[in-house]
């Protein structure tokens, strides 16, 4: 297929190549290199949002030609922001604080047209509804997955699915990290339509 256009995934998590291959598009990846602290007061849906544009226009500069991709997911138990657990005791705090509980996944894409500065965004929520766990269930789960690179410390996409009791959402490619239906949208919007 005839691709007119550069693309460039400002990211390099292994989760969102994974799911733009899916896509019968060539495309590179690039480190955004961009501050991703929150603003203060700053709700986690905004910081998505705003994450997903200023990753785009950082690696826009390394690509003046292309469209680039940007994504950012949030995800948040009430008011506090769940990162990436980075470790087991980490992960265990986390999985013991989501039990029963739901948690809002905050996942934004923006396509950025480095040659114009033309960018479309769009945001998609995700609830996750988490089974009531116990400690021997959590412990089994992070021995054999060990997901402590995924905010929230479940993926969803491989065993951390048995946790999970239910997922709402537009777009189950939104949890995992590239909300494909949207960007989808985005491409043919910019020129660049997946099935040619």
């Amino acid at each position: 297929m005839d691709q007119p256009r550069e693309l460039v995934l400002g990211s390099t998590s292994v989760y969102r190549r994974a799911l733009l291959r899916r896509l019968p598009l060539r495309f590179e990846s690039a480190a955004p290199d961009a501050d991703e602290t929150p603003l203060p007061g700053e709700r986690p849906r905004d910081t998505a949002w705003r994450l997903s544009l200023v990753k785009a226009r950082a690696v826009a500069q390394r690509f003046p030609d292309a469209l680039v991709i940007g994504s950012d997911q949030v995800a948040a138990l009430g008011d506090e922001r769940l990162g990436k657990p980075g470790n087991h005791a980490n992960a265990l705090r986390q999985l013991r604080s989501l039990s029963g509980k739901v948690a809002d996944f905050h996942t934004a894409v923006s396509l950025l047209d480095a040659r114009t500065g033309e960018a479309r965004s769009h945001i998609v929520p995700c609830r996750v509804v988490f089974r009531s766990l116990d400690e021997r269930q959590i412990e089994t789960y992070l021995r054999l997955e060990q997901p402590y690179d995924c905010a929230g410390s479940a993926k969803s996409e491989g065993l951390g699915i048995v946790l999970i009791e239910r997922i709402e959402t537009e777009d189950p490619t939104s949890l995992i990290g590239l909300p494909l239906i949207a960007l989808s949208t985005m491409l043919a919007q910019a020129g660049m339509p997946v099935l040619g």
